[in-house]
Order: structure tokens, then sequence, then C-alpha cells
């Protein structure tokens, strides 16, 4: 009997995105997104302590040529592997704990990139779409 991988299988945030390309309203796949966990890498310049404190996450902030500079996270270690090989220390951080601090001037985020899931959000996106109530 043969089992299938569990790295092959989507996680609920990567079904979530599935279903927000077909229906971007969608209120489960938006809870369902808000309240898992994404990885964020840290960039390589951040200090040790920024690394590791749990009250402070270092933002990895990719620029692109005429367009708003970008945020990248991903929702499972296999993806992130895929599209930034590079990244060699990262952060588990709850998305709609993210959301709901983030900067209001113009920052994309970009959840699993150029994936075949991936979505990216405006700054105004992520907080009125992402943001929850911490606590």
């Amino acid at each position: 009997m043969e089992t299938p991988a569990y790295d092959d299988m989507p996680t609920p945030a990567q079904r979530a995105l599935d279903t927000l390309a077909e229906n971007a309203e969608d209120p489960a796949a938006l809870d369902t997104l808000a309240s898992s966990d994404v990885l964020v890498p840290v960039p390589d310049d951040a200090a040790a302590e920024e690394a590791t404190d749990p009250s402070v996450v270092a933002l990895p902030v990719l620029e692109r040529p005429g367009n708003n500079p970008v945020v990248p996270v991903f929702t499972s270690e296999m993806t992130m592997a895929d599209l930034l090989p590079s990244v060699s220390r990262y952060r588990l951080v709850p998305l709609g704990a993210l959301a709901s601090q983030w900067p209001a001037d113009d920052l994309s985020l970009a959840i699993d990139g150029s994936s075949a899931h991936g979505l990216t959000l405006t700054s105004e996106g992520v907080r009125t779409l992402l943001a929850r109530p911490t606590g």
C-alpha cells in the first residue's frame, strides 16, 4: 500500500489561496488564510535578537522596479525553498496578527509569490482582508 507524501499535500492556507483565485471575496477562505501561520524569511542583515525576539519581526522587503516594494511570505517550507532557495532563516508568524500591524505605506504582501496559488495584496488589502484582532 502506498501512502502519499505529506509534502505534496496542500496546506489549509494553500487551499484557501486556490479558493481565493476563483472568488477573491470568499469569507471562509479569507478567515482560513488569516488564521494560518506563514513563514517570514529573516533578512540576512537582521540582528540575532531580531531573528529570535517574539515581539519583533524584521520584514524582508524586495524592491521591484516600477512597483511597490513587496514582503514575501510563504505557506510551507517547500514553497519557500522553491521560490527563494537562498533563505537560510525564517520565522513562523500568524498572518492575521502580521496583517493587523501592517504599515500604512505602500508595502505589498506576496503570499507564495509566483507559485501556482500565489496572492499579492496591496497594503490596504492586507489590512482590510487579513487583519484580525490579536489577543
